[in-house]
């Protein structure tokens, strides 16, 4: 036994420290693992009666990045004053950084616990020891920095000459030479061609997910188990073919670095978080045409535009995607006073029409709105100039459509019948596989033969899906070359016709188009639309805007001479709303309110509203609507029908209905029409309707 052991350190209990730095070498250096183990038997041979193993930090660095449970056991049962030794292989077992290095050597002087490495026993209280801890300690940090800068400067130096071997995506494997090539399985080619084709036609991620999906085509994903990469096919996700388009590789670019590590203190402790995207021009390396590549870089590059357009949350000022619905431009039109992208609005009920309205800085309370626009207008005059713009080369496009849908007929079918030849192989290597078994083990038999029944009902069920898919394509009526030519000399017809949805007349335009500025000349009191085109040119569209302030019809009515119509016959707050709703202003230029009513009534000597002095008794409309249990505009259509007798003293002034007229029987029946109408979710399917354009 060592001098330094004494009879108090001995009963205490005695711990033993394991750690290894990543799981591969917990699962490789097997041997370090059993040294360490090892110091459990030299604690017991020196007299140690309790002896634990903390080993709860195998495959945890300690560069003190990363939370360690066992190290923090270790401290706390140190503090507590009930450890004897500790024993570990080395110093760096213990720690890699000097901060939780000094701070255990620190708390074992403080309680006269020893630590024991095979080299020697160490007293943290002792001068001599304390200092040779230290240093041990801080060549330890020393050495994993050194071992790290060399092993990065390394790595790095190898990744710009593109020799960097890493996990390739489904669709590239590594040849002999250290080169990235295509994968030689035809089908895994054909998968990755499908999703970039599929984007190209939909514009979108997620619709080519759920187009993959109805298909009922399964996609290639990379399984990895150590050094072994091995290929299976798995129904469609939406992350596995978001992580296609967002790849780099695919075309034909040799891309590293384009996560990043980040640095946080929690708890007051430092640590690293992997996996954060970097800009493409932070990422380490990029060398474009190393390999063969699915799409060109300049395709790439139009993907990562359009994707970006896609995430409506994330850039609020930028250009969105074309997402469905009645606005054409929907994501691209621009206000002209602040820059920002105009929100769309949608009126409710069976009025589909919407409005591009820009409501500036809304965080701000009290900033105010910028500038609105009506959207039936506007679409008109941007697809007027759309439709001219593209009439010289109909014919073209016309062709190249019909050819693009006879295209798209034959992908899922090339696709089937791909997986039908993998089912057959393996239906095949089954079959082999339970001929060369001997007959006589019969647990291996049955099992052989189970899985090759499975693969012949895999074989079927994939027969079955390609001649499905056969008699539809057959079914299908064709492209008829002549109907698109006779459609592209006839470009309103094709644009407003039923077929074309909302999304397909958004995807036109922003192939065309990149933004509309929309701005309001008042002098003129027009929409100035500023379309900016893909290629660069501009074109202004002058648009005349509604006049406002039409109404009431007839001379313009004062203030005073509507109180002296109205004065009595409504409360002080329906007049207030009705002046305003006449365009009437006080004195001050300002909106009526009951209280500016009251003064001005009484400067005119007019008596308030008495609703006791009226012989017939009567109702409002919103008061009559809520009697009759329905909403304002039926009560409206009730009255233009002449079913619910009304009178109304002005023009724009409340409606008066006499009470009794409530309980008729024409009333009654009004209201039966108005409930046997259409549900509101039937309105929906007109939500695409074809836009009428004028002079087309």
């Amino acid at each position: 036994m060592h001098a330094k052991i004494t009879g108090e350190h001995l009963a205490r209990s005695a711990l033993v420290y394991v750690r290894q730095s990543t799981m591969a070498q917990v699962l490789g250096n097997l041997e370090s693992q059993k040294r360490q183990y090892q110091l459990a038997e030299a604690a017991r041979d020196t007299g140690f009666a309790e002896v634990r193993v903390i080993d709860e930090d195998l495959g945890r660095s300690g560069s003190g990045l990363i939370a360690r449970p066992g190290f923090q056991r270790l401290v706390a049962e140190v503090c507590a004053g009930t450890v004897g030794a500790v024993y570990c292989i080395e110093a760096s077992r213990l720690s890699r950084n000097g901060r939780d290095w000094h701070h255990l050597i620190d708390l074992c002087a403080l309680t006269g616990a020893l630590v024991v490495d095979p080299e020697g026993v160490y007293d943290p209280r002792q001068m001599n020891d304390r200092l040779l801890l230290g240093l041990k300690g801080t060549m330890s940090e020393y050495e994993l920095s050194l071992l790290r800068q060399r092993g990065l400067a390394a790595r790095d130096a190898k990744a710009k000459r593109g020799e960097l071997r890493f996990t390739l995506p489904p669709g590239f494997c590594w040849s002999e030479d250290d080169r990235i090539e295509m994968d030689p399985d035809e089908r895994v080619r054909q998968a990755i061609h499908l999703i970039f084709a599929k984007f190209r036609e939909l514009g979108s991620g997620r619709q080519v997910f759920l187009w993959l999906r109805a298909a009922d085509v399964h996609l290639p994903v990379v399984l990895r188990n150590g050094a072994l990469r091995k290929i299976a096919w798995r129904k469609p996700a939406y992350h596995s073919v978001m992580q296609v388009l967002h790849n780099p590789v695919y075309a034909g670019a040799y891309a590293f670095g384009r996560t990043g590590n980040r640095m946080a203190v929690v708890e007051g402790e430092a640590r690293k978080t992997s996996g954060h995207h970097r800009a493409i021009e932070e990422w380490g390396v990029l060398i474009k045409s190393n390999h063969e590549g699915y799409i060109d870089w300049q395709a790439y590059e139009e993907n990562r535009v359009l994707l970006g357009e896609n995430a409506h949350m994330q850039k609020r000022t930028a250009r969105k995607s074309g997402r469905g619905g009645q606005a054409l431009l929907s994501g691209m039109a621009r206000c002209a006073r602040c820059g920002r992208m105009m929100r769309v609005f949608y009126k409710t009920g069976t009025d589909l029409s919407h409005r591009y309205q820009c409501r500036g800085d809304d965080s701000h309370v009290g900033a105010g709105l910028c500038i609105g626009a009506g959207g039936g207008g506007i679409d008109a005059a941007v697809t007027g100039q759309l439709l001219e713009a593209v009439s010289g080369r109909a014919v073209q496009a016309a062709l190249l459509a019909g050819q693009q849908a006879t295209r798209a007929q034959e992908v899922v079918r090339l696709a089937v019948e791909k997986e039908l030849d993998e089912a057959r192989y393996a239906a095949e290597l089954a079959e082999r596989r339970y001929e060369h078994v001997d007959p006589a083990k019969r647990h291996v038999a049955r099992t052989l033969e189970a899985r090759w029944n499975a693969a012949l009902e895999r074989v079927a069920s994939v027969e079955q899906k390609l001649a499905a898919l056969g008699a539809e394509l057959i079914a299908r009526p064709g492209v008829d070359p002549d109907v698109l030519l006779r459609l592209a000399t006839d470009l309103p017809s094709a644009w407003n016709a039923a077929g074309t949805d909302a999304r397909a007349r958004q995807r036109l335009v922003r192939l065309l188009i990149e933004e509309v500025v929309i701005d309001i000349d008042q002098a003129e009191n027009a929409f100035v639309l500023l379309i900016h085109w893909i290629g660069g040119r501009h074109t202004e569209v002058r648009l005349a805007r509604r006049r406002t302030g039409r109404f009431p019809p007839g001379p313009k009515r004062t203030a005073a001479d509507i109180l002296r119509k109205l004065g009595g016959h409504w409360p002080d707050r329906e007049l207030a709303v009705t002046l305003n709703r006449m365009r009437c202003r006080t004195e001050d230029d300002e909106t009526w309110t009951t209280v500016r009513v009251a003064e001005l009534r009484d400067r005119l000597a007019i008596p308030p509203y008495d609703p006791e002095a009226e012989e017939e008794k009567t109702v409002s409309v919103d008061a009559a609507a809520k009697r009759l249990g329905v909403c304002v505009a039926s009560v409206h259509k009730l009255i233009r029908a002449q079913i619910l007798p009304a009178t109304q003293i002005l023009y724009s002034a409340p409606w008066k209905i006499p009470l009794a007229a409530l309980e008729t029987e024409a009333v009654r029946i009004g209201l039966q029409e108005i409930a046997a109408r259409r549900p509101r979710q039937a309105l929906d399917k007109i939500a695409d309707r074809s836009m009428t354009l004028p002079g087309f």
